[in-house]
């Protein structure tokens, strides 16, 4: 994609995302209704844009240039809002550094000890990193009031299951034992993860409390919590190219496992856990309504319920998988980021 191609593209998505409600809802035609929901006005048309544009399902590029991309769109639609201050860094993973970003928030200037969330990006596990949750971080940290330490860990197929999780695992010990070092307080850490990333911080979240590390929240962002059954949002949405398509899905699989599947092992397939450890932390779960992993991730509150934990659900109905990217265009969309953010730092602070 050209830079001129880019700009175009971009100027495009914030003019008809940045529209008033009220003409949206008369561009976008016919509101599309599924599930007894209806999408967001902004995502119709960003649909719609999307398919004038004939930008491509990652699915059916290669996977170097899936990848850039996935950076390239995601930078459209999330721009680079303000944060006081980030820098670059390593932290430790399971075989060595990983690349890390530290976002400092307005609200955590000067402090010796903030809030601190060790983010863990999604993309399938095949893709994402640093630059495409970028904004997304931006945001909740300065929405949020919490410093946010986003952290790559390695991807698929080169490196499959475990390795993902047992990066993040280790990403989150290095946070406990260097507090000091980033200006955390080890009284009110959290792990966040979107999508994929939700599912490392659901397995994070868990090892912790297994091996006594402090934590005070989980926020799992439309997570993907089993690989096992084939739940009805899954069969609804998937076949209906609303972001996250079954073709992704079916690529993710094959590419995490590899020839010889354990979909059962609960760090893959959280809604297959069934030893839940003491003093696990209390979960907020935010879900989307068109989202093929809707109701895994809601099964998965509810599991987490059973079992005495907090939680907080909230489902953004006309939400589709993905929206957290969307903090530079249209209203809901980043709107919601916002209140997740705040949610999180109400939780923390």
């Amino acid at each position: 994609m050209t830079d001129l191609r880019f700009r175009a593209e971009q100027l495009l998505l914030r003019t008809v995302m940045g529209l008033p409600p009220a003409v949206q809802r008369r561009l976008r035609g016919r509101p599309r209704r599924l599930d007894g929901l209806e999408l967001a006005p902004e995502l119709q048309l960003m649909l719609a844009v999307q398919k004038l544009g004939r930008i491509p399902d990652m699915s059916t590029l290669p996977l170097e240039e899936a990848r850039e991309s996935y950076r390239r769109l995601t930078l459209m639609v999330g721009g680079r809002p303000p944060v006081a201050a980030y820098r670059d860094l390593r932290v430790q993973g399971a075989t060595g550094p990983v690349r890390a970003r530290l976002y400092t928030p307005t609200a955590c200037v000067g402090e010796a000890a903030s809030p601190t969330v060790l983010f863990l990006h999604g993309g399938g596990w095949m893709y994402g990193d640093l630059d495409t949750h970028d904004a997304a971080c931006r945001v909740l940290a300065e929405s949020g009031g919490v410093q946010v330490l986003s952290v790559e860990y390695r991807r698929t197929p080169e490196d499959r299951f475990p390795a993902a999780s047992d990066d993040c695992k280790a990403a989150y010990r290095w946070l406990v034992e260097h507090a000091e070092e980033v200006g955390a307080d080890t009284a009110r850490l959290a792990v966040a993860g979107d999508s994929a990333g939700g599912a490392l911080a659901a397995s994070t979240a868990v090892h912790a409390a297994e091996q006594g590390l402090p934590m005070k929240l989980q926020l799992l962002i439309y997570p993907g919590t089993d690989w096992v059954e084939v739940s009805r949002s899954r069969e609804l949405f998937g076949p209906e190219g609303l972001v996250l398509t079954q073709a992704f899905l079916d690529g993710a699989r094959e590419n995490f496992f590899g020839p010889d599947p354990d979909p059962h092992h609960p760090d893959a397939s959280a809604l297959r856990r069934v030893d839940f450890p003491e003093g696990l932390a209390p979960a907020q779960v935010v879900t989307a309504g068109f989202d093929p992993l809707r109701d895994e991730g809601e099964a998965y509150a509810e599991l987490l319920e059973k079992q005495g934990v907090e939680v907080d659900l909230t489902r953004y109905a006309s939400m589709v998988h993905g929206f957290v990217h969307f903090v530079g265009v249209g209203h809901e969309c980043p709107a919601y980021v916002r209140e997740i953010g705040e949610r999180l730092g109400a939780a923390l602070r």
